[in-house]
């Protein structure tokens, strides 16, 4: 079964080994899991796989070129405005969430998003399974699994008001500040 490739994989894979050129991770259609070894919320202690995701995204008005090993490598070093697991992790880390560039996108700024990176470098590892119809499989885990760091189609999970909450608030404050780096 896919998940258990997710939930009890036979190798995790560190942010500094998938960063690696030319890295595991393959350029296919698939789903991947992040495990992470340090709890930022007491509701997540003890819990290996937090959240799942997938790629390509399915998008209606254009063909998506992301695939597992560029969603994978943003995850690890791309910013909170482009990945809602970095934007989680960050406000759960407590980084303060700031508007950028126009003051339409937002993300913890060049020293937040690297404290984001050492955090994950230390404590993030990430597994992987092919798959030709990722959207299919990723709704089927979230279902299925208990996925904290997941919101969409999670509203189910015990976490989804707590991180959601915490997620707003981050927004509202960053709002309300000068617009950053």
């Amino acid at each position: 079964m896919e998940a258990d490739v997710l939930t009890r994989p036979d190798r995790l894979w560190s942010v500094d080994e998938v960063m690696s050129s030319p890295g595991p991770v393959p350029a296919a259609a698939g789903v991947y899991g992040w495990h992470f070894d340090e709890a930022l919320h007491p509701a997540l202690e003890g819990r290996g796989l937090l959240y799942v995701g997938m790629a390509p995204r399915s998008m209606t008005s254009r063909v998506s070129r992301q695939n597992l090993r560029t969603r994978v490598r943003y995850h690890c070093r791309g910013n909170a405005e482009g990945s809602t697991l970095r934007l989680s992790l960050g406000c759960l880390l407590g980084l303060e969430l700031r508007r950028v560039g126009s003051g339409t996108r937002m993300t913890f700024g060049r020293a937040g998003e690297a404290e984001l990176n050492r955090w994950m470098r230390a404590h993030a590892r990430v597994c992987w399974v092919e798959h030709e119809t990722p959207t299919v499989l990723e709704s089927r885990l979230i279902a299925q699994l208990d996925l904290p760091l997941n919101l969409d189609q999670n509203r189910r999970n015990e976490f989804h008001a707590v991180l959601k909450d915490l997620r707003a608030a981050a927004r509202l404050r960053a709002r309300e500040l000068p617009v950053g780096e």
